[in-house]
């Protein structure tokens, strides 16, 4: 029928409109109320509203990404950027400049003495952050930059870019938390390592045995004294452990011979969030390592993972 589109159309207006006035309204509190505004930005919220800015600001999603920043752990003269130049290639509109330290001796040192980024002509696509492989470079969601000289102040430099990790950690809680997980995973695949080669070698037992067929087989299928440490896999935090560990995975040659789709299923059905976290593609390859005891082999496999995705 020709104009029934336009009637359609004309007819969500007259309901957003209607329901402007008759959703969450009550006579006796102020229309603009902190509590009002919250529940008309709510997914499900209904009508259409006006916020009062700047008195009142719209709640911004974490994933929200504006100019980047860069990140320091204890104070600001130690950034964990490296001047590797990565972001500054992988930028699409060009904005990002960066200057080399070097040392007393005139060698060029993983530290940059002048980062610059240009707001005017930055995009906010967050490639920088993605690319960066120290996780030195995040985006920041602060997008209260009016100003009168934008030659002037839409420039960062170093000390304009630099923000200290809490303040990250406050901004992408759930980010900073899976990064914290790979990172701290890592750190402790490095402390075995070193405390295994620090372990003074064990004396050489006695051959063997050989255990008639049937013994062999009974010791195959039976079931193993104890649950494995399930964290020793890149990607699993202790919750993702619990998790596995609740579906019947407890040890490490059950999780070798369990699937990815299947392990995928289970954290699906658990937490759908915890697939943001890690990816279980991985994890039956290292839980075959761990189950037959191959460490370095394992190690060398999780250099090249994060939260469980080759790098």
């Amino acid at each position: 029928m020709f104009g029934l589109g336009l009637v359609k159309g004309l007819g969500v207006t007259m309901r957003h409109f209607i329901e402007s006035y008759l959703y969450d309204r009550k006579p006796w509190e102020p229309r603009y109320s902190e509590e009002w505004l919250e529940k008309h930005q709510d997914v499900d919220g209904k009508g259409m509203y006006t916020v009062q800015y700047p008195e009142q600001e719209r709640k911004i999603p974490e994933h929200f990404r504006f100019i980047p920043m860069l990140i320091y752990e204890d104070n600001a003269e130690e950034l964990r950027c490296t001047s590797c130049g990565i972001c500054a290639r992988v930028c699409p509109p060009q904005c990002i400049w960066i200057e080399r330290a070097i040392d007393d001796k005139g060698r060029p040192t993983a530290k940059p003495s002048g980062f610059w980024i240009d707001a005017v002509i930055c995009m906010s696509c967050g490639y920088c952050a993605e690319y960066c492989p120290f996780d030195a470079i995040k985006m920041n969601q602060d997008y209260h930059l009016v100003t009168g000289d934008r030659d002037r102040d839409m420039f960062y430099d170093i000390q304009k870019l630099s923000q200290s990790v809490e303040y990250y950690a406050k901004l992408h809680p759930s980010d900073y938390a899976a990064e914290e997980q790979v990172r701290q995973a890592k750190e402790d695949a490095k402390r075995r390592a070193a405390e295994a080669k620090a372990a003074p070698p064990a004396p050489k037992a006695a051959p063997p045995v050989p255990k008639p067929k049937e013994e062999t087989k009974a010791a195959e299928t039976a079931s193993p004294s104890g649950p494995d440490d399930l964290k020793r896999i890149e990607g699993i935090g202790p919750k993702i452990a619990s998790v596995l560990q609740a579906a019947g995975i407890n040890t490490f040659a059950q999780l070798a011979d369990t699937g990815a789709d299947r392990l995928k299923q289970i954290l699906q059905e658990s937490d759908p969030n915890l697939l943001n976290l890690a990816d279980p593609t991985s994890w039956p390859k290292q839980a075959r390592l761990a189950a037959n005891g191959k460490w370095e082999a394992l190690e060398r496999l999780q250099e090249r993972l994060k939260g469980g995705r080759e790098a």
